[in-house]
């Protein structure tokens, strides 16, 4: 899956010389927490909700409430965005660029086509993806197991339940409790909670969780 699949789009876009009330207003209407700020339909900054709500006069504490409204009505898009903005591309792998945003500590990448804003990539997209590789929406036999981190393993555990007429609707891999193991979350159709135990118990180091999910 790339960026491109899940990105959001068309890409609602602010210009630099919007009053920032203006632009906070658009977001709350768009149900957007950041945006690309274009001029001349090439990227200058990205600006946030929350960049957008710091802006205030430094000396605010001395103003009455009509200089202060006046003052802020003054301040523009173009002096609080961020300049330096990190993109991605649409062809990136989509765990890259949940890496890319982890590693910086932003919730959001524009993506760029050439010099083209053609997306946005969220961490709402991120969490949308996030819930459906983990069958959040499917019914099932939920299971987290420890296993070992050798060839084969998963391929024994999903055997095993093909041959019981089972089907992997899911399937999540994480790090374990050292670098010899993993842990594992799937989710089954087709088979009972108790069949689903007996099957995979034999094959993992330990059976962290199981469960009926009906909505997890």
């Amino acid at each position: 899956m790339f960026v491109g699949d899940r990105m959001s789009h068309p890409v609602i876009t602010i210009q630099p010389e919007m009053p920032v009330i203006e632009a906070l207003s658009l977001m709350k209407r768009e149900h957007i927490r950041r945006a690309p700020v274009l001029k001349d339909g090439k990227m200058v900054g990205i600006v946030s909700d929350k960049d957008l709500l710091n802006a205030s006069p430094s000396p605010a504490t001395t103003l009455s409430v009509w200089e202060l409204n006046y003052l802020i009505s003054k301040i523009l898009v173009k002096d609080v965005m961020s300049k330096n903005v990190i993109t991605i591309t649409e062809d990136t792998p989509i765990e890259e660029a949940a890496r890319v945003m982890l590693d910086n500590k932003i919730g959001g990448l524009p993506v760029m086509r050439g010099e083209a804003v053609i997306g946005m990539i969220t961490e709402t997209n991120l969490f949308k993806v996030f819930s459906e590789m983990m069958g959040a929406r499917h019914m099932g036999v939920r299971v987290t197991a420890l296993i070992k981190d050798e060839p084969g393993q998963i391929a024994r555990i999903s055997k095993a339940i093909a041959n019981q007429d089972g089907n992997i609707v899911s399937f999540g891999q994480f790090a374990g409790e050292d670098t010899s193991n993993y842990m594992i979350t799937f989710k089954v159709d087709g088979l009972n909670e108790s069949q689903v135990h007996g099957l995979i118990e034999p094959l993992v180091l330990r059976l962290v969780d199981i469960r009926t999910c009906l909505n997890c």
